[in-house]
């Protein structure tokens, strides 16, 4: 078959409508407002690690009354501490559901699980990168050890996907002990003295500490620095559940192709490794909605955490009152985080009403308790 190729001529003019074409795609039109997002998420994980703090320190000297004998000042115990229990909340979620009242034994727990699973419905997986407290620490040590290694470790793709799936993994296996427990046994288990004491024994955990302990908590901060987000990524079952439940988010951190110039900024920001340069939509469950890529980004409207855009012909008009702004999810958190805690409170499911006379058999013989 007889084919006809193009002239010099034609060819040389295609090619430049081409490329002019292309150019003309990924002319850079810088964001007209610098991004605050980064100042305003450590703001916020900051004022939640301070909230923490003040919790332990007040469920410490809680302790110590009653490990005094009632000597020692009384404090009252902080609520919140349940926070810390993501077993028994899960636990009272499950009895919950199941038998239609609030289990009186640690119900904040599921409290707190409920802000944080409606928090990543709403806002994605904020919950990891704006609250957690244990994330908080995660990324500053990977941080740390950038600074003083000028990078961290990257594992190979095989041996990342499979560290992924352990949290999955641990996950199921809390979720399926939980779920195949008769309800009314998982009352009578938080009921029990090991029940009303779980917040107790954490804390002796760490006060106590042995040998292998530190050996396991050493390691975990070594790799936290070298690996970025080590305990978050390949082993947190809290975040995995956050993780699924995101996926429903209608929240997402979105990329308009016709304002990206392709500059990769996004990609290597990325604290989960997603491929963030070549989607439309991070839709992966370990997107943490941290918004660390929208802040490097420098086109204006390419990269934004944003409801599903418009049909336009724009990109201004296509993002136009879908895009979520910094302010607006700490606003979202702050409405999820002071209302339900409210609610519950309101209704008299924060807190745990036990006399101080079952603690002070209870606490001091925490160690000696078993379930």
């Amino acid at each position: 078959m007889l084919t006809l190729s193009p002239s010099p001529g034609e060819v040389s003019a295609s090619e430049n409508a081409t490329a002019k074409q292309a150019k003309q795609k990924k002319i850079l039109v810088r964001r007209v407002s610098p991004d605050r997002s980064q100042g305003i998420r450590r703001a916020v994980q900051l004022a939640f690690l301070v909230l923490n703090a003040v919790i332990g320190v007040q469920f410490i000297l809680w302790v110590r009354y009653f490990e005094s004998g009632g000597t020692a000042r009384y404090f009252e115990r902080p609520a919140g501490v349940d926070g810390w229990l993501p077993i028994a909340g899960l636990m009272n979620l499950r009895y919950f559901l199941v038998v239609g009242t609030v289990p009186p034994i640690h119900p904040s727990a599921m409290v707190l699980l409920c802000v944080f699973l409606v928090s990543s419905l709403l806002v994605k997986k904020a919950f990891c990168s704006w609250l957690c407290p244990v994330g908080t620490v995660s990324e500053y040590l990977w941080k740390l050890g950038r600074k003083l290694f000028r990078h961290n470790l990257v594992l190979p793709k095989w041996l990342d996907v499979a560290l992924r799936g352990l949290k999955y993994v641990l996950l199921a296996f809390f979720v399926y002990i939980v779920f195949t427990m008769p309800a009314m046994d998982l009352g009578d288990f938080l009921a029990s003295p090991f029940g009303i004491v779980a917040d107790v024994k954490m804390l002796n955990f760490f006060r106590y500490m042995g040998f292998v302990g530190i050996i396991v908590i050493l390691a975990l901060v070594v790799l936290s620095v070298l690996v970025q987000n080590f305990w978050c990524r390949f082993l947190c079952p809290y975040g995995a559940l956050m993780g699924i439940v995101s996926v429903l988010s209608p929240v997402k951190i979105r990329r308009d192709a016709q304002a990206c110039i392709d500059c990769g900024k996004c990609n290597k920001a990325c604290p989960s490794l997603l491929p963030v340069d070549s989607l439309v939509r991070i839709r992966s469950v370990e997107c943490t909605g941290c918004m660390e890529c929208v802040a490097v980004c420098p086109a204006e409207n390419a990269l934004q955490m944003a409801l599903l855009p418009q049909k336009a012909e724009t990109a201004a008009a296509r993002w136009r009152g879908r895009v979520l702004m910094p302010r607006t999810i700490v606003a979202v958190l702050a409405i999820v985080f002071l209302g339900l805690i409210g609610t519950a409170r309101i209704t008299g499911h924060w807190q745990t009403n036990l006399a101080r006379e079952v603690y002070m058999q209870l606490v001091p013989n925490a160690e000696n308790i078993d379930h």
